[in-house]
């Protein structure tokens, strides 16, 4: 047996204007649900673009540490090559070291003194191509020669 729908509707003033109240209702609910998802949209866009703002600092802030880093340890080697200019400097101003840098480097020799080029076998095996001098007088000829190094 099949069921008929019994319930009919009214056709009168009133039940006009539930039906057309119930209406404004609905597209008032329509309305605030869609204004919602607007501002829950908005609200997502703004998220995301400050957390892509944020991660894109984070790794600016990660790039700056690196950099930092290396430059710490650029500044570390540059004073550690300063102190060793600045001994070099106070070497200097010892005329016997500046006596025997000449001798060593430029063949510089005393008067009455032969020199004699010996190739560093230290040097040879570190790839330094700078000479240790031998340095002999001729009055000393049956004698060892005397070194000089740098």
């Amino acid at each position: 047996m099949g069921k008929k729908n019994k319930i009919a509707a009214l056709n009168n003033e009133y039940t006009k204007e539930q039906y057309a109240e119930y209406q404004k209702q609905q597209k008032q609910l329509i309305f605030k649900r869609r204004r919602l998802a607007v501002i829950f949209l908005i609200g997502i866009v703004i998220f995301s673009i400050s957390a892509f703002e944020l991660m894109k600092d984070y790794n600016e802030l990660n790039s700056f540490k690196a950099q930092k880093e290396e430059v710490v340890a650029e500044s570390a080697e540059m004073d550690k090559k300063l102190e060793k200019l600045e001994q070099d400097v106070a070497l200097l101003k010892d005329e016997n070291y500046v006596a025997k840098l000449a001798r060593a480097r430029y063949y510089v020799s005393k008067e009455g003194e032969q020199i004699y080029a010996v190739p560093d076998l230290g040097s040879a095996i570190s790839g330094n191509r700078d000479t240790t001098q031998s340095t002999q007088t001729t009055e000393e000829s049956q004698s060892q020669p005397e070194t000089s190094g740098e």
